[in-house]
């Protein structure tokens, strides 16, 4: 096997000279989009200026933040009463922003535990008030999403908090949780954002960081059903104010420009490729292939997920020692196979196939894992 049989095709979202990048985020972006912007960085549409050069309060910057919007809203069937913010700061500022602005002092909000970013977020939240466990599979080294009848639900919280895709372990819930009446569901969705179908109404709150599934670094879409920002306390910071930055339609400052642009254009690609429902069909074909791989491997690859709660968008497994992880990692990359290292605290390995992985590349990986797999019994 040459060490460039795996970066010479060009077929598929695969171009010469390109590897398959299996990176957590940033991640893999559909070459279409990579193109277009090519093409038009040095001059957009006419304007003469690139995007990166182009102010936040001209007319074609507005064109484009109002169509990136109204992509989004079209792909999740926004309702009207929803407002979709693009934020700076990740996740991670939301997990402050979320329960400054909807956790009133004398309140309490329920928060689910299935990974690390959503132990981050519960230790944020509780800098800002008082937060609970309401449900956990941490025993289990976070190999499983908690069944609905383990949550034990506050009927009085703020809201409840949950992280749909963890990509340090590979789990995601098959569906949302169900909250008790009147509480807000509020949703991490960082790592599968844009990857299948929602109920969007069924949400308070739902956030996520672009560099994963619609766009590069430096962007956070919020999505907030417009009645929970009656909450947002009138003494909080600007940046942190939800209500503010939906009275200003994102523009209280200079949002990430150039971002809000990539994240148009990668929606613009979802639209014409069928939309969240054909998404989510390719996602699950390619992650469905690459866990055949793993169950048929006669345990020499073990996946960390219980199959129920298996990602599509992360998944983790491990050999039977760290040496052969070690190896399989410097050969793969060798492959043009990058960015298949284990999360740091965790080991092993992780393929990571977002909305824009090819198909062509999951295929790769598993002519590698068998191959690899015979040469090490």
């Amino acid at each position: 096997m040459s060490s460039t049989s795996f970066i010479q095709g060009t077929t598929g979202n695969n171009a010469v000279g390109r590897v398959f990048n299996f990176s957590a985020g940033p991640a893999v972006m559909p070459l279409a989009v990579l193109e277009q912007i090519q093409q038009e960085l040095l001059n957009y549409k006419g304007t003469g200026m690139s995007v990166l050069e182009m102010s936040h309060r001209s007319a074609a910057f507005e064109d484009i933040i109002h169509q990136t919007e109204a992509n989004i809203r079209k792909l999740y069937n926004i309702p009207a009463n929803y407002k979709v913010l693009f934020l700076q700061g990740g996740a991670s500022l939301q997990f402050t922003m979320v329960p400054v602005n909807l956790l009133a002092k004398d309140a309490s909000a329920d928060y689910i535990l299935t990974g690390s970013w959503s132990q981050t977020a519960f230790k944020e939240g509780k800098k800002s008030g008082q937060v609970r466990v309401a449900g956990t599979s941490e025993a289990s080294n976070f190999d499983r999403i908690p069944a609905q009848a383990e949550l034990q639900l506050d009927p009085n919280a703020a809201y409840l908090h949950f992280t749909s895709n963890n990509t340090i372990f590979g789990t995601q819930w098959a569906a949302e949780p169900v909250s008790l009446d009147g509480v807000p569901l509020v949703c991490d969705t960082s790592s599968d954002i844009l990857s299948r179908p929602l109920d969007i109404s069924k949400y308070g709150v739902l956030y996520g960081g672009a560099q994963k599934n619609m766009g590069p670094a430096g962007l956070t879409i919020v999505i907030i059903r417009e009645d929970l920002l009656a909450r947002t306390p009138s003494n909080l910071p600007a940046m942190l104010d939800y209500r503010l930055l939906s009275e200003k339609e994102s523009l209280h400052n200079t949002p990430p420009t150039f971002a809000i642009y990539a994240t148009g254009l990668v929606t613009n690609w979802l639209l014409e490729n069928g939309g969240l429902a054909e998404t989510a069909k390719r996602n699950s074909a390619k992650a469905g292939l690459l866990y055949q791989a793993i169950d048929n491997s006669e345990g020499f690859y073990k996946g960390h997920a219980q199959p129920a709660s298996r990602s599509n968008m992360n998944v983790t497994f491990r050999l039977p020692t760290e040496a052969l992880e070690k190896a399989f990692v410097k050969e793969a990359t060798a492959q043009g196979m990058d960015g298949l290292k284990g999360y740091r605290t965790v080991g092993g390995i992780r393929a990571s196939i977002y909305n824009a992985f090819p198909y062509e590349g999951v295929e790769a990986l598993v002519q590698f894992m068998q191959a690899f797999q015979d040469n090490n019994r």
